[in-house]
């Protein structure tokens, strides 16, 4: 194991964790996030860093290319968490948060061949937006690559809403859907507007 990580774990028992151990003692015992955030895969972007939250306050997905896929009748990872933080854990605010220079998002603008990466294409293919989306561009593989990054968040949350226990929560107007995009040269953060579609800088 490289020695970065176990430094940092003997940092936090050391340092970290008796500096906070009364949360830590709270936290024992209650889980009551207030969001679920569901985010890329990629190590640049960290949700609880984004927010500034703490421990116990998000609720994290985080799959390669910030996906959801559609529900359906069979179980999988991400369909089970989303149910269990707005069924079990009553979560107030959903987001959905894609980045600048996503790798998955990438793949699918420009039509990158994954034939060696199997499991990726499948899911990019079954969970993502269409692509690809440099033909006939004239501003470059970057912008459709951003394109994409702004597509795709609008299309995940239309997925999200296809889970019923988002539905019912929205029935109930017991939870609230976010689109965010952040872009991790400059850590801005822009945010959907769903009524117009489009992104603008959260205020």
């Amino acid at each position: 194991m490289h020695p970065d990580l176990t430094d940092g774990v003997r940092r936090f028992r050391r340092d970290v964790h008796p500096a906070r151990a009364g949360l830590f003692e709270r936290l024992a015992t209650s889980h009551r996030p207030g969001a679920l955030f569901i985010g890329c895969s990629d190590a640049r972007v960290v949700p609880e860093l984004l927010t500034q939250s703490g421990p116990g306050e998000l609720f994290v997905i985080r799959t390669a290319g910030n996906l959801v896929p559609v529900y359906g009748p069979a179980p999988d990872a991400v369909s089970s968490s989303i149910e269990y933080a707005l069924a079990v854990l009553g979560v107030r605010d959903v987001i959905v948060c894609g980045h600048s220079g996503c790798g998955a998002m990438t793949a699918l603008a420009t039509g990158e061949d994954l034939t060696e990466l199997p499991a990726l294409d499948g899911w990019l293919h079954t969970a993502g937006p269409a692509g690809p989306r440099t033909a006939g561009r004239d501003d470059g593989a970057e912008a459709a690559v951003t394109a994409l990054v702004h597509d795709n968040v609008t299309v995940q949350l239309a997925h999200l809403a296809t889970h019923p226990s988002v539905a019912r929560a929205l029935a109930r107007d017991a939870v609230a859907l976010h689109g965010w995009t952040h872009d991790i040269r400059t850590g801005a953060v822009d945010v959907l507007d769903p009524r117009s579609g489009t992104f603008s800088p959260l205020a």
